[in-house]
C-alpha cells in the first residue's frame, strides 16, 4: 500500500478498539482457539501465543509449526513490549521512514523483528499487559487472523 498514513491510522484504530476491560486465562483460551479455528477454515497452519504480563497462558502449534516459530514470536512480542504497538504498526511505520528498527532504535534484530503477528493486549485506562501472536503466515495475514478474531470476539 503506498499510502501509508491511512494504514497507520487504521493499526492505531485497531490498538483503540480492541482494548479489554479485564483479560482472563479463559479470556486467552477463547481467542486462542478461535484464532486456530480461523486457520484451519483458511487451511492455513500457524502457531499462537497468547501472554499476560510474561506468562504463557495458551500456546499451540499446527502441523509444520516448530522452534523457527517461536523464535518469530519473541522477537515480534520484543517489539510489543518495546513500542507499546502491534508489531504490524511497527513494521508500516519503519517502512514509511524508508529505514528499520535496527538502523533507528538500534535493536539487535535477532532480538527483535517488526513483522505483522503481535498485538498488544490492551486493558482501558491501563495499558499493555501481554501479547496475542501467531507465526507461520505472511506478516500482514499473521496480523489480520488476530484482529478478524478480536472483532469478532468483541462484537
Amino acid at each position: 500500500m503506498d499510502n501509508y498514513e491511512l494504514l497507520l491510522e487504521e493499526l492505531l484504530r485497531q490498538e483503540t478498539d480492541y482494548q479489554f476491560n479485564i483479560f482472563t486465562n479463559q479470556t486467552a483460551i477463547a481467542i486462542g482457539s478461535a484464532i486456530l479455528a480461523r486457520a484451519n477454515q483458511m487451511g492455513k497452519c500457524i502457531s499462537v501465543d497468547i501472554r499476560r504480563n510474561g506468562d504463557v497462558l495458551f500456546h499451540a502449534k499446527q502441523e509444520g509449526m516448530g522452534p523457527n516459530n517461536d523464535r518469530w514470536i519473541q522477537r515480534k512480542i520484543n517489539v510489543v513490549h518495546h513500542f507499546g504497538h502491534s508489531s504490524y504498526y511497527m513494521h508500516v511505520l519503519y517502512k514509511s521512514w524508508n529505514t528499520t528498527i535496527q538502523e533507528n532504535a538500534y535493536v539487535n534484530p535477532m532480538e527483535y523483528a517488526t513483522e505483522g503477528g503481535s498485538f498488544p493486549i490492551l486493558i482501558r485506562d491501563v495499558g499493555v499487559i501481554g501479547t496475542i501472536s501467531v507465526s507461520g503466515l505472511a506478516g500482514d495475514e499473521d496480523h489480520g487472523i488476530i484482529v478478524s478474531v478480536l472483532k469478532e470476539y468483541m462484537s
